[in-house]
């Protein structure tokens, strides 16, 4: 029931995911069950794999996460993850509200041992391949303990799940040298700088598409900010283009016609909806959190890390690593 487009995207992505990802054993669709089934009639989805779970209640986006919580008890978001408490199954994938959402998988699920607040790790493509966003806005109030515990899942779901052998590790702030930033990254830098991490220090706004980084820390509010301006920026690049050929003159437009391809690629490359969705570290869960306007495609994608997220058993290897480096 979550996204711009719910419920319509979502299940057109669960139909892709079916199609295309056959480890997918079971798909339990949580929702307001007139209105899935509604959607899944529109869609011509038949699958014995799809179970359809009644919830009577759905968070708006509007609405305060914590209180929604405690005030719809019966929300989508909460019966998908009590589905995942139970054991029923293995990861949750949602592209509603996303406070609601880290809300509900830290209070239903817990949090993994020695791990404070939660983090969301979203993908971000740069030169050298990509690099991960931690946190992108599951906490917008973070203290140091909690940025230095971002490095270390950052670091485990780039080992594990992206396969990076020594994933390289950069701290957001205002320039490279060591006593730059504020109180907090300072505090974060000397944390990070004593661990066997492979911390390659301070980086700047620059570093996050000419520079070879896996995990890019910084507080949920910073994060979130920088995401949002990256894939407003990608867009609107690709507007003026489209526009400017437009205007051009027969040849450039013939030009561009022959480029077609190269633009399509780069365009790929860069869209989110590629990556699907973005994992919230640190619950004792996989929780897969998706853009609020994912189209089918990138709902499917999200499935897809889910997968290979509970695939790699990823929460085991990132409470072994905090004890460690803690």
């Amino acid at each position: 029931m979550g996204g711009d487009h719910a419920p319509t995207n979502p299940i057109e992505g669960a139909k892709l995911a079916l199609e295309s990802l056959p480890q997918l054993e079971r798909l339990y669709l949580v929702g307001e069950p007139e209105v899935v089934e509604a959607a899944l009639q529109a869609a011509q989805l038949r699958d014995r794999r799809i179970e359809v779970v009644p919830a009577s209640q759905v968070i708006a986006m509007t609405d305060a996460s914590t209180d929604a919580l405690r005030a719809k008890k019966d929300s989508s978001i909460s019966v998908a993850v009590d589905l995942v408490r139970s054991g029923e199954c293995s990861a949750i994938v949602s592209a509603g509200h996303t406070g609601a959402s880290v809300a509900a998988a830290t209070v239903r699920l817990k949090r993994l041992r020695g791990i404070d607040r939660p983090g969301i790790a979203s993908p971000l493509p740069n030169e050298f391949g990509m690099a991960n966003i931690v946190d992108a806005g599951a906490n917008p109030e973070a203290k140091p303990q909690h940025l230095f515990q971002y490095a270390i899942m950052g670091h485990v779901y780039a080992r594990q799940v992206l396969h990076r052998e020594r994933p390289i590790i950069g701290l957001m702030s205002i320039g490279e040298e060591d006593e730059k930033g504020t109180e907090l990254t300072r505090e974060v830098f000397r944390m990070l700088r004593q661990t066997d991490l492979n911390f390659r220090g301070n980086i700047e706004g620059h570093d996050l598409f000419e520079t070879q980084l896996d995990v890019v820390v910084c507080d949920g509010f910073t994060g979130n900010v920088l995401l949002k301006a990256c894939e407003a920026t990608a867009k609107v690049m690709f507007k003026w283009i489209k526009a400017e050929i437009h205007r051009s003159t027969p040849l450039r437009k013939l030009g561009a016609l022959m480029a077609r391809d190269s633009f399509r690629k780069v365009k790929e490359r860069g869209n989110y909806e590629t990556y699907g969705g973005s994992p919230l570290l640190g619950v004792n869960g996989v929780v897969i959190i998706g853009h609020g306007s994912s189209s089918a495609l990138a709902i499917k994608n999200a499935i897809r890390v889910a997968t290979e997220a509970v695939r790699h058993e990823l929460n085991p290897h990132i409470e072994a690593e905090v004890a460690r480096l803690s």
